[in-house]
């Protein structure tokens, strides 16, 4: 993602329950992602995954085969075509199909599509709709993607969704990740759509990784929508243990076995590897998030978060003071542009890295919204751009005085070596 491109969180997010992984979809959220991913779920399920907050653990029920035998785990999705040759090939599945899925896998009840994808677009696969059991109707989204390993395979516990850790602020009510009997690893968390609470909707989810790199993320909503429609119902449809089921489900890794490779998703084995076919060495979207989880100050809430296919990542963190979006992206191969890119006010350190700091105001006409920036360019062509601003997307009204970060916490964070090397 260009770095004059900046993304509006609540756009971006399901990309990142959905998506820690690396695609980009379009499903609802909010404030859902913990520490890292569970608005766009809306089609942030396209993002989120975003996109996309979590505390204390959740008395879950008991997992393997039981979870899902209310559905006996039989497949449910009938491939809309399979490959021409007599033999069995990889087959497809069209959005419808991945509605049919959804339909069902869900308790008895009336589920109308609002958004939906197959497996042979672009943007990996979706069912998004409204879902009534006779007692009010709720949002639900499914987003499906695949982590592709890396040398030493996909570790589950690693690229779930992380639930805050002990002693930090939580925005959910409550969050749990345990290990499946495969081997899986399965996040659950249950809070509001505004951390705030300012209004009553609740957003639960759940995120699913399996080792061989399936990733599936559910979300709901005690509404009709996760954000414009009033509260339906005193909590979102799917009781806890069904929608870890739902997630659970091995249609779902059917489906995503379907999805066609993509290279930008793989995960880089050193920094000039080939990690997007757009430009070697380019970063994971999932993978700059999580760094960028692991550089943020620990005092900080992570209230949301999301990313893209490679490059680009962000948090909505808050320190008691409003929320404040934080970006960053991360781009090799920059050296013959820095000219352009760096005026003669840039610092240059002893190391060749040049620094560039802005202070200005917002792109996307937001009142009052502030952008502060540390832009660098390491000798060897790797950029890094970090901005943080005073509110949680750039198009709303500014919500505090200054962004969470000052100037020097941004510039630590871009200057970190982390953002060199191709693991955490």
């Amino acid at each position: 993602m260009p770095v004059d491109q900046h993304s509006d969180p609540f756009e971006e997010q399901l990309t990142a329950a959905l998506h820690e992984a690396g695609g980009a979809f379009g499903g609802p959220g909010g404030a859902l992602v913990a520490a890292g991913q569970a608005r766009g779920h809306r089609l942030r399920l396209r993002r989120r995954a975003a996109v996309a907050g979590g505390a204390a653990g959740l008395a879950l029920v008991g997992v393997g085969g039981a979870l899902l035998t209310p559905w006996d785990g039989a497949s449910t999705a009938k491939p809309s075509s399979v490959a021409a040759s007599g033999s069995a090939g990889p087959a497809s599945y069209s959005a419808d199909d991945v509605v049919r899925t959804l339909r069902k896998l869900l308790p008895r009840g009336e589920f109308t599509v609002s958004d939906a994808r197959g497996t042979g677009g672009d943007l990996p696969p979706l069912a998004a709709g409204v879902f009534d059991d006779g007692k009010g109707a709720g949002s639900v989204s499914v987003g499906l993607d695949r982590i592709s390993p890396g040398a030493s395979g996909v570790d589950p516990s690693t690229a779930v969704m992380p639930c805050p850790k002990k002693g930090e602020q939580s925005p959910f009510d409550s969050c749990s990740t345990e290990v499946l009997p495969d081997r899986s690893a399965i996040t659950v968390y249950q809070g509001y759509e505004y951390p705030d609470r300012r209004e009553d909707t609740k957003a639960w989810g759940a995120d699913l990784v399996t080792p061989a790199g399936h990733h599936v993320s559910v979300m709901e909503w005690n509404a009709a929508a996760e954000k414009g429609k009033p509260v339906t119902r005193p909590e979102p449809p799917l009781a806890v243990a069904r929608l870890k089921a739902l997630a659970a489900a091995s249609d779902w890794r059917r489906i995503i076995d379907a999805m066609p490779e993509r290279k930008q998703e793989s995960r880089p084995s050193s920094p000039g590897s080939s990690g997007s076919s757009a430009r070697p060495g380019e970063m994971a979207g999932w993978l700059v998030l999580r760094k960028l989880t692991l550089l943020l100050p620990k005092s900080l809430q992570r209230v949301a978060h999301g990313s893209q296919e490679t490059g680009y990542a962000y948090f909505v963190v808050d320190d008691g003071k409003g929320g404040s979006l934080v970006q960053v992206n991360v781009q090799p191969g920059m050296s013959d542009p820095a000219g352009d890119l760096y005026g003669s006010d840039a610092e240059t350190l002893p190391d060749g890295t040049r620094v560039a700091t802005r202070q200005e105001p917002g792109e996307k006409g937001g009142e009052g919204v502030v952008m502060w920036t540390v832009d660098t360019l390491r000798k060897d062509g790797l950029r890094v751009v970090i901005s943080a601003f005073n509110a949680s997307a750039q198009d709303r009204k500014a919500t505090r005085a200054a962004p969470a970060l000052t100037i020097g916490q941004l510039r630590e964070i871009a200057l970190s070596p982390r953002w060199r090397s191709a693991q955490d």
